[in-house]
């Protein structure tokens, strides 16, 4: 069964550290994937599958969320160019977004996997 206090827990510190780590793309998501993940599979326990498993689900959800953020800021931004920037800006980093949603889920899965063994 799924553990929503260890996603919910995964997630706050995916987004913030996935907020901060934007200075350095790809470097800095992994890295938030990886902490956030291993906080939901340590809360969770209950093995690997466990862990791997609330890891992913908190990396899923936070990938979206910030891509939406991030989707939002740059349609904004690209209201400087008109119409058609604000629709290149927003698709562009939706687009990326797409890629650190896997890159987030992929990496977070690991490190809850990790986390659920040491959360026994």
């Amino acid at each position: 069964m799924t553990d929503l206090r260890a996603v919910g827990y995964g997630f706050v510190v995916m987004f913030i550290a996935g907020l901060i780590a934007s200075a350095a793309p790809v470097i800095g998501h992994i890295g938030a994937g990886l902490i956030g993940g291993f906080v939901a599979g340590y809360v969770a326990g209950g093995g690997l599958l466990s862990g791997g498993w609330h890891g992913l689900l908190a990396g899923s959800v936070t990938g979206i969320a910030i891509t939406l953020v991030l989707a939002a800021f740059g349609s904004l931004v690209g209201l400087v160019g008109g119409p058609v920037g604000s629709l290149l800006g927003g698709a562009g980093v939706l687009v990326i977004g797409l890629f650190l949603t896997f890159l987030f889920a992929i990496d977070s899965a690991l490190a809850g996997m990790i986390g659920g063994v040491l959360g026994d």
